[in-house]
């Protein structure tokens, strides 16, 4: 803001007629009309009845100490028109201005107008400043509003209970002795227990972590204080703490309640760990957090939630007993949990007769709460769309592909990719057919879809938990096939096993560094990476192992590979008559339903895993 200062100062001295830095010599008017007959006047300037002129400057004064060469004096009031016509007559430069007393309100406002300017600039500043951070003048509150989130207008009582939460069942228990506490703590206080007051709900995203901390609300009919922790965390140091200590004083006052804190680790990250030694704000936030979970005496009906899917970066106060000491993990859900969570989402939507959430349920393994919700949003909107008064199994079918695979594509594909396209997906199918521990097939397509030409699906027949070598190596298999089919029947490999080699490759060295199912490597973790706790993403770490164990690793994983490799071309020679059928099929209807795969590739061999067929009216067509 210094121009502007300068600019108002300026302006100010023009205004005023302030002249600081040229010193003026004040005569009478006797001396004035001697100046002016001895021709040592320059120039005069009048204004009412006081005149300031210049000297020349061989006249100037020296009387009073420095000479100066400007001077001022007044009229007397008998001055007439010879005065006048005198100073007319010795042709001097004469400058008339208005009088100053007769203009002072407009010498005022000029003067102030600066003023008004830079308070105007002040204004617009804080008011965009306030805009951009949610409070202050601009964001339509005052700067307590701007301190404080508006957690009074979410403190209420939800609607949701456990009838809403499917598929959590042991989630449920754990935080059904928190619903006794709420709706008989005396029963509690006198055995002199204390329920815990910090509960860390855990889970990979879309499981119904909100959804079942709403539900204990609802359910004790208590009121529900939610918040985001990314709320808390705003430009200035020290707003989030003072967000956190009302939300905190407001769950005390409307005790018994929950307050429930989304993405805990926005703000519970540990400590000191970021770039510089941390954030300011954010550790300021978390170290209030702390300090109100420690206010509590034990006797206060308030019970603290938090949901994060990132428990290892966790800040370990946070963790300690007394605070969040009791951690519940919900899992993705399993074949009949996913049955019942499809119950409640398609409770007010009309269903046909064909649909069948059972059978739905088996072909959506690794779907959580919310992708569930979304696949029956997806076949209602589909039945809308075709006009249709119910939902059929057919609109479940293809959301499913939708949701999985992306959209169908309209590409034009040259006669010779369409021919490797099938050639490479039945090598898939073939191996994942016959090979004693894959899963069964489901369907295979050659239709574009989202960033995939082709692909060949297998639904288990029951979820997994924990994954057997035979298990892993018939997969890798099942990967290296399509392009092992390649170039068998076509005599070259090409770039569409690119994600069949990226994934084999993954699974193989996880299989050598992480599980130890090498011989050669032995029981060891070499892993170069972390896994996320829930989502399954690698997440990149320092290498804690030598080169030379590297290269072991590397040697390990390719041996691995090249077998599983060689299993796929062995089996692929022995049935390469059923390859060309199947070749033949796919390329004549793109889209091959289970039935249709058994028909062209026969019986499988003894002990081999069989999903039980639907009839064939339960089918879904072939697209």
């Amino acid at each position: 803001m210094t121009l502007p200062l300068v600019f108002m100062l300026a302006y100010g001295t023009y205004v005023l007629r302030l002249d600081p830095v040229r010193p003026v010599q004040k005569i009478s008017f006797s001396e004035f009309r001697q100046l002016l007959a001895q021709d040592a006047v320059r120039e005069i300037t009048l204004r009412g009845n006081s005149v300031r002129g210049t000297l020349v400057e061989a006249q100037a004064f020296t009387r009073d100490g420095p000479a100066v060469t400007h001077f001022s004096t007044a009229l007397p009031a008998f001055v007439g028109g010879d005065f006048l016509q005198f100073i007319d007559s010795e042709q001097l430069q004469v400058f008339v201005e208005p009088d100053a007393g007769d203009n002072n309100l407009v010498v005022v406002l000029s003067a102030l107008l600066p003023w008004v300017i830079l308070f105007g600039i002040y204004y617009f500043v804080w008011r965009r400043l306030g805009k951009s951070t949610g409070g202050g003048i601009g964001g339509g509150r005052d700067l307590s509003g701007f301190l404080n989130s508006n957690t009074e207008q979410e403190i209420k009582t939800p609607d949701t209970t456990f009838d809403d939460v499917a598929g959590q069942d042991n989630a449920k228990q754990e935080v059904a002795e928190l619903l006794d506490y709420l709706r008989d703590p005396q029963r509690y206080r006198r055995l002199g227990a204390e329920v815990p007051h910090g509960v860390l709900l855990m889970g990979a995203p879309g499981t119904g972590k909100t959804l079942l901390a709403r539900a204990l609300a609802g359910e004790a009919r208590v009121p529900f204080c939610a918040i985001s922790a990314s709320e808390f965390i705003e430009m200035f140091v020290g707003v989030g703490a003072s967000r956190v200590r009302k939300l905190f004083r407001q769950a005390k006052e409307k005790a018994p309640s929950i307050v429930f804190i989304d993405e805990l680790d926005a703000v519970g990250r540990v400590r000191g760990a970021g770039v510089g030694g941390g954030h300011d704000e954010r550790e300021q936030t978390l170290n209030q957090i702390l300090a109100e979970m420690d206010g509590f005496s034990g006797l206060e009906q308030v019970i603290v939630l938090a949901a994060t899917n990132r428990p290892d970066v966790l800040d370990p106060a946070l963790l300690r007993p007394g605070r969040f000491d009791r951690h519940v993990t919900l899992d993705l859900p399993d074949r009949d949990a996913r049955a019942a969570i499809l119950a409640i989402h398609v409770r007010n939507k009309p269903l046909a007769a064909d649909v069948d959430l059972q059978h739905i349920a088996a072909e959506t393994p690794g779907f959580s709460g919310a992708d569930l919700k979304n696949l029956v949003n997806e076949a209602a909107m589909s039945a809308a769309r075709q006009k249709r008064d119910k939902i059929i199994r057919d609109d479940f079918e293809r959301m499913r592909d939708k949701v999985i695979l992306g959209t169908e594509r309209q590409l034009i594909i040259l006669a010779d990719e369409h021919r490797r396209l099938a050639t490479h997906e039945a090598g898939h199918t073939l191996v994942a057919y016959f090979i004693p521990h894959a899963d069964p097939i489901y369907k295979v397509s050659i239709i574009p879809r989202g960033r995939s030409l082709g692909v060949t699906q297998q639904l288990p027949s029951e979820d997994r938990h924990n994954f057997a070598e035979e298990y892993l190596r018939d997969k890798l298999a099942i990967l290296l096939a399509g392009r092992s089919a390649e170039k068998m029947l076509l005599g070259s490999v090409s770039s569409g096993a690119d994600d069949d080699i990226h994934q084999a490759t993954a699974l193989a060295r996880s299989m050598i560094a992480r599980w130890g199912m090498s011989e050669r490597v032995g029981p060891m973790d070499l892993r170069e990476s972390s896994q996320h706790p829930f989502l399954g993403k690698e997440i990149s770490q320092p290498r804690l192992h030598s080169e030379a164990s590297s290269q072991m690793v590397d040697e390990a994983v390719r041996e691995l590979l090249l077998d599983a490799e060689s299993r796929a071309r062995e089996m692929l020679t022995a049935n390469l008559d059923k390859l060309k059928l199947l070749i033949k099929k796919l390329e004549q209807n793109e889209t091959l339903q289970r039935e249709d795969i058994i028909a062209c590739l026969g019986r499988r061999p003894a002990g081999a895993k069989v999903s039980p067929l639907r009839p064939r009216e339960n089918q879904p067509r072939a697209e």
